[in-house]
């Protein structure tokens, strides 16, 4: 084998190292929901449209699904491909609210590496006291330059069966 060959290789196996590292925030990471093809490519995978799920770790009564494209081809099927920006955002209410504990505005709430090396997608909560409402953001950002594409989702908090109707802003630090 050529020395070409084995620096080939090594790099390859260094990057699907890389690939490996850097996974979602949460321990159980999002459930896939599904999943769309949006283009056919022959002997890889599909570039698809994928559509996942989360509870927000520290607000039980709250889940959030996003949906972001997932590139195929031969750098997509090796964790390789950088990931475009485009990620769209829906959080709701699906039980009583209970703040675990206190949190800073702009938190994380998820994150997950788009990109071998520099670029994460985030999901972010504030609360808009005025209005008792869990403000959403999620946006993707690179080690160089980040990306404005956002997308936001509000979930203003309800009573919910005979639970107490909690204020966002008593949760808040600061």
């Amino acid at each position: 084998m050529s020395v070409k060959s084995n620096a080939v290789r090594l790099a390859a196996l260094v990057l699907a190292g890389l690939s490996l590292a850097g996974g979602p925030a949460l321990a159980d990471g999002p459930d896939v929901i599904f999943k769309k093809s949006t283009v056919w490519k022959f002997l890889t995978p599909d570039d698809k449209l994928a559509v996942y799920g989360i509870d927000d770790p520290q607000v039980e009564g709250v889940a959030c699904h996003y949906t972001l494209p997932e590139r195929g081809g031969v750098k997509g099927m090796f964790g390789v491909a950088e990931e475009v920006s485009d990620i769209s955002l829906a959080c709701r209410q699906v039980g009583p609210i209970r703040f675990k504990e206190k949190f800073e505005q702009g938190e994380v709430v998820f994150s997950e590496r788009r990109s071998l090396i520099f670029k994460r997608m985030q999901i972010v909560r504030g609360c808009d006291a005025k209005r008792n409402t869990l403000v959403y953001m999620v946006y993707s950002d690179r080690l160089i330059e980040g990306s404005p594409k956002n997308s936001t989702s509000t979930v203003p908090i309800a009573p919910w069966g005979d639970a107490a109707v909690e204020k966002c802003a008593d949760w808040v630090r600061g």
